[in-house]
């Protein structure tokens, strides 16, 4: 593969950020290099190194020289790999595990996992539970047994998530 050639005197316009965009930029990518999945983690740093190496130097600088700052990541409490869940959820595949609730009582689960909320102290799974047959949310740092599978949930994730968010929208208890 050779890529891309371009006719002499065509050039690529270099990215253009304003001072905003690249303050949101660095922000984001710093969280998410601080956040306990550590392949997550990697990839955040290294987008910010390849954007960084495409930019104008003056626009560089702003990138290097930016004061925004993300504060030490709480300690991560989840016993579970999140990249095998981030690979469930862009493959459409079903998870199964034991989950402690609150309480502290275990059941075993197969979700249909859909979004990944990623809070300070802590890491959500989305999904739609087959025990429960409605959308529930899963702490990580309560699934333990975690068993991904070859086995396609029968929709799609993109379908899945824009129910979920209508429910969001109704009040509780109707």
């Amino acid at each position: 593969g050779l890529g891309y050639v371009l006719k002499p005197g065509f050039m690529l316009p270099p990215l253009m950020f304003s001072d905003e965009e690249i303050e949101a930029i660095v922000l984001g990518s710093r969280w998410v290099a601080k956040q306990p999945d550590q392949r997550l983690s990697a990839a955040a740093a290294n987008a910010l190194a390849k954007i960084a190496a495409v930019l104008p130097d003056d626009l560089r600088e702003d990138l290097d020289a930016s004061t925004l700052l993300v504060g030490p990541a709480a300690a991560a409490t989840e016993g579970i790999d999140l990249g095998v869940v981030r690979q469930a959820i862009r493959n459409e595949r079903k998870l199964g595990f034991l989950y402690r609730d609150a309480g502290g009582a275990a059941s075993e689960r197969v979700v249909w996992p859909f979004a990944l909320g990623f809070f300070d102290k802590v890491r959500v799974v989305v999904a739609w539970c087959e025990m429960r047959h409605d959308f529930r949310h899963f702490r990580t740092d309560r699934i333990t047994e975690l068993q991904a599978t070859d086995t396609r949930y029968p929709r799609r994730r993109q379908a899945l998530l824009k129910e979920w968010r209508a429910t969001l929208d109704k009040p509780r208890g109707s």
